[in-house]
């Protein structure tokens, strides 16, 4: 009897002994998360609508000298003006930027290079701006068709722009602590714990991207492609936790 009661007090002592452990250590654990906070990322993002937009073309001639092919270029001036202009674009936001040039040289029969200029490469690069960015669209399709009246083109892909990003950055990190402070809220709940003040805020990179695009970049990404943008702002949030 004596060695059974023994043995009982040393089963109650270790019982004992293990639930403060355990008490002990949930009540450290406590602290500690209590002491370090919570970390919680927190996004917010907006659909805007670009509110200007500016088009890059290349005018392109030839001619046996560099005198012969600046002249081809600017006798096409007029009929790119007029068609600019009959577009919607008025004459003081057309600018024609500085040309680029080169020569290209004869061959022999052979395939080989030789030093005898064959003629002159001329490069006029033109640009438009606007603010109505569905005009900028309609010419960087429509501008193709003075392939017809004898000018040679390339055109870049339109860029569309939204004046006051700067504004709309400052409203959605604020959305996005907020949202911060709603994960961190939600986490803590089953635990009964509350959220306490900021103890640190780190603003990440902005996602201006295309509206269904899902793409992300630790650099950040800056679309200029589309009309329509979805800007996106993250903040790296730690909480107190009281």
């Amino acid at each position: 009897m004596l060695e059974k009661l023994e043995k009982f007090q040393v089963v109650v002592s270790a019982l004992i002994i293990s639930l403060a452990f355990m008490i002990a250590t949930g009540f450290a654990a406590s602290k500690l998360v209590r002491s370090d906070g919570i970390a919680v990322t927190g996004s917010a993002y907006k659909v805007v609508k670009s509110d200007s937009g500016s088009l890059w073309f290349y005018i392109n001639c030839t001619g046996k000298t560099k005198s012969d092919a600046y002249n081809k270029v600017v006798k096409q001036y007029p009929v790119v003006n007029e068609f600019l202009i009959a577009a919607g674009i008025p004459e003081k936001d057309i600018e024609y930027k500085s040309m680029n040039g080169y020569y290209t040289y004869k061959y022999t029969p052979e395939g080989r290079n030789t030093n005898e200029i064959d003629h002159y490469n001329l490069t006029q690069g033109v640009e438009i701006k606007s603010k109505d960015v569905e005009k900028i669209k309609e010419i960087a399709k429509d501008i193709q068709s003075l392939l017809s009246k004898g000018i040679d083109l390339n055109v870049n892909e339109p860029r569309f722009y939204y004046s006051d990003l700067g504004a709309l950055k400052i409203e959605l990190l604020e959305e996005a602590t907020k949202d911060a402070k709603a994960r961190a809220k939600a986490m803590l709940k089953a635990t009964n714990d509350n959220v306490g003040k900021i103890k640190s805020v780190r603003m990440g990179v902005f996602q201006i991207t295309p509206v269904d695009s899902t793409n992300v970049s630790d650099m950040g990404i800056n679309d200029t492609s589309t009309i329509d943008k979805k800007v996106t702002a993250v903040a790296n949030v730690v909480f107190a936790v009281k």
